[in-house]
């Protein structure tokens, strides 16, 4: 039987191991609140976001990083709902 070159998802954990190569969720605390923050490869960049802190369009293919609330008063879904894209330095000098 032919190889099958299709991703499969099953629990052998390549999927997980993938997602943890592109990159590392982690906390950050800004004036007071705390920020859970996931990169996005270029790789994985595949829709166009606008960047909250200058406005400018992020493009398919570039890096940057995702943030939401980690301590919102909502909830976990709420805080993951409210999530935005920025540029890494955007986010640096925000």
């Amino acid at each position: 039987m032919p190889r099958s070159n299709r991703r499969r998802n099953d629990s052998s954990g390549h999927d997980s191991f993938e997602r943890l190569l592109a990159g590392w969720k982690r906390t950050e605390y800004r004036r007071g609140v705390e920020w859970t923050i996931q990169p996005v490869s270029a790789a994985q960049a595949q829709k166009v976001y606008r960047c909250p802190g200058c406005g400018g369009p992020i493009d398919v293919g570039v890096a940057h990083l995702v943030a939401w609330r980690a301590d919102g008063v909502l909830g976990d879904a709420a805080d993951l709902a409210a999530r935005r894209h920025w540029h890494q330095h955007c986010w640096k000098v925000a």
